[in-house]
């Protein structure tokens, strides 16, 4: 395949690959649909890969059948868990093996040309969005698969052996396996048969036969389990579709020219059969096609063969079937990493041709200028990985191209609102609720952010708008109780989090704040169960504990239960347990056991509270009590004044320090 002198230019290559996608294997996070990944429980599971194979619907927001991508995955994540770092280099890796397969191939076709061909298939910043975001593993994935089934079925070609046949054919089944857009490779080897021999003979179509059977029925089935998902359906005519196509094949041969202004989302189109642009797209492409037809004699059928092929191989997202994104954009950078190919051959492969007619002199000019173009085409990749660092930079990029795209102001108030930049949140989050006024997620982060900023009221109005668009959206309710609650409502906010409770029953928050407001009121039994549930849930949270020990403790205290207070004091102890440094439960504990005249097991607790804040001059103040009460009045005395000299205010220890001289007076007397 490749022999020694072929040294420097495959490290040549490997170089501008690896240099143009350091961005994105140095600091590239996950952004995105990569949420997919990190919420699917099979790439997780040891076991799950027959959940990737035979159960996909496991795998939550994913609505294709595509499992060799979700095995990589599930591989990966046994070796590095969910280091993005590990994913993103495996994508450039294998972005870098299909540039060396597309080398081999183009030069086996003998295209002029055919190294700058892999290189401006390297760094071309169009196939940014397929090797730079994880989630498009499918397109680099699929790509390996789909090139390395062309080369094993040239081989076929050659030397008619049963192995190079069924090689080809199990490797465009795991193209299909990767992203049903490999469809096309059977027609895209009839074109590569119709350039070589000037027709299409039975013998091959005989040949390919059980490709288009295979590729039918790995794609039927996909699109039976995409269909399954309940996908949306678009209501265009068989006119406006045709228009649509017309206009993506001149967007993307556009965008391959001239990468510049390159948007995740583009805008959509207003597609009107009155408009003629729109035709003018049509015509314009059926007169290339025919003018290339008509000069084949002069031209060769290469041409042809390349935009045919570039065609083709778009065919799948050309608006004629229905597919999910076609909501947001008719068109995306990924979806032409392979259809690309066709044109950056037709087009480097002429200029090739023409330069080797030119003298010495104009060749290294040439050769100079393929070096700039490679070398811009190689720094606009490499901003255009940086992008995909994070969420944040990712959706303001977005916003930045695309003011209007659909739902990223939402997902970009998300992001600031988990960041807790809840101002930013909010402006965001209006700019969505402005263009879609029926947004109930971000009425809902709003209010959220809101009340996060003690504007309780104001979230309290979007919160309750988003229930009234939707009442069954998780989390609002249980926003709204907690605005409610701060607010003083307590009986309206219980009702609110009853409903949180009814929609997601292991909502972990809820029960904690409905046990704290059940024992605010005093009704202690609602109180302990809501909690005991919490600590069910998360046995790990101190503040469950420690509440609950503030429930029992009270209850005990109201029977006179002495046994019920121990029990209180275990769960005091169990909050210690998990954490040390817990002071709410230290303190809690000190001041019962000094209720309860255990002054030694108090004083130790105070002091370690001392331990971890020495100017805590209330501690101060009930140590000195403490002491006191074990005889040591004169320690007693040295903490009285160490709180004082923190907190001067603090009469209460003003008035013991002052009963303590009493009562050291009296004894003395």
């Amino acid at each position: 395949m490749f022999t020694r002198q072929d040294f420097l230019p495959i490290l040549a290559l490997g170089l501008l690959v690896v240099i143009c996608y350091l961005p994105a294997m140095l600091w590239g996070g996950f952004v995105w649909d990569d949420s997919i990944l990190l919420d699917a429980k099979p790439v997780q599971d040891v076991s799950g890969l027959w959940q990737i194979w035979f159960s996909p619907s496991a795998i939550e927001g994913e609505g294709h059948y595509w499992p060799l991508v979700y095995t990589t995955f599930w591989l990966e994540h046994k070796l590095w868990g969910f280091d993005p770092t590990g994913y993103h280099i495996v994508n450039v890796l294998l972005h870098l093996t299909n540039t060396l397969l597309l080398w081999h191939l183009v030069r086996r076709l003998a295209v002029p040309g055919a190294w700058v061909v892999a290189a401006v298939f390297a760094v071309h910043p169009l196939h940014v969005e397929s090797v730079a975001w994880v989630i498009e593993r499918k397109d680099v994935l699929s790509g390996l698969f789909y090139l390395s089934a062309a080369l094993a079925w040239m081989r076929f070609v050659e030397q008619p052996r049963p192995r190079y046949y069924a090689g080809s054919l199990a490797l465009y089944a795991a193209a299909l396996l990767s992203k049903s857009i490999a469809i096309t490779l059977p027609v895209a080897l009839l074109i590569w048969h119709w350039w070589q021999q000037g027709r299409v003979t039975s013998t091959d179509l005989l040949r390919l036969g059980p490709f288009f059977a295979v590729g039918l029925v790995i794609t039927v089935g996909d699109l039976s389990f995409y269909w399954s998902t309940g996908t949306a359906s678009f209501d265009y005519s068989l006119t406006e579709r045709t228009l649509i196509a017309a206009r993506a094949l001149w967007f993307y041969a556009g965008k391959l020219l001239w990468p510049t202004n390159l948007a995740v989302i583009y805008p959509l189109w207003d597609i009107r059969v009155a408009d003629p642009l729109a035709w003018g797209y049509l015509i314009a492409a059926f007169v290339v096609v025919v003018a290339l037809w008509y000069f084949r004699p002069q031209l060769g059928r290469g041409p042809l063969a390349g935009t045919l092929f570039f065609a083709v191989t778009l065919s799948p997202i050309l608006g004629f079937v229905d597919y999910g994104y076609m909501q947001f954009s008719f068109v995306a950078d990924r979806f032409q990493y392979l259809a690309g190919i066709g044109v950056m051959a037709v087009v480097i492969g002429a200029a090739a041709y023409g330069v080797c007619r030119l003298p010495a002199f104009w060749q290294k000019g040439a050769q100079a200028v393929a070096a700039v173009v490679i070398a811009v085409l190689g720094l606009l990749t490499w901003r255009q990985a940086s992008i995909w660092s994070d969420d944040e930079t990712h959706l303001r990029h977005i916003i930045s191209h695309n003011p209007q795209a659909w739902d990223v102001h939402f997902s970009l108030g998300k992001v600031l609102f988990d960041q807790k930049r809840y101002d930013e949140a909010i402006a965001v989050c209006r700019v969505a609720i402005e263009q879609r006024p029926d947004h109930a997620k971000a009425h809902n982060i709003t209010g959220a952010a809101l009340h996060r900023l003690g504007r309780f009221g104001e979230a309290e109005i979007y919160l309750r708008r988003a229930i009234q668009i939707n009442p069954q959206m998780q989390n609002t309710h249980a926003h709204l109780g907690a605005a409610l609650s701060e607010q003083g409502r307590l009986e309206e906010a219980i009702a609110a989090y009853r409903v949180a409770i009814e929609q997601r029953p292991d909502h972990f928050e809820v029960l904690f704040n409905l046990g704290a407001l059940f024992n605010t009121l005093e009704r202690f039994e609602e109180a302990e169960n809501h909690l005991r549930r919490a600590i069910q849930i998360n046995p790990q949270d101190t503040n469950s504990h420690q509440e609950l020990a503030k429930v029992l403790f009270q209850m005990g205290q109201d029977a006179q239960d002495n046994e019920q207070l121990e029990v209180a004091t275990e769960y005091y102890m169990r909050a210690l347990e998990i954490d040390p440094h817990y002071t709410k439960a230290i303190r809690r504990l000190a001041h019962l056991r000094s209720e309860q005249q255990r002054y030694d097991e108090a004083l130790e607790l105070f002091h370690r509270l001392i331990d971890i804040n020495p100017s805590d001059a209330v501690v101060h103040g009930n140590m000195g009590v403490v002491l006191f009460y074990l005889g040591r009045s004169d320690e007693a005395l040295q903490h009285f004044d160490q709180a004082l000299s923190l907190d001067p205010t603090l009469e209460n220890v003003r008035n013991n320090r002052e009963a303590v001289l009493k009562a050291m007076e009296a004894a003395q007397d």
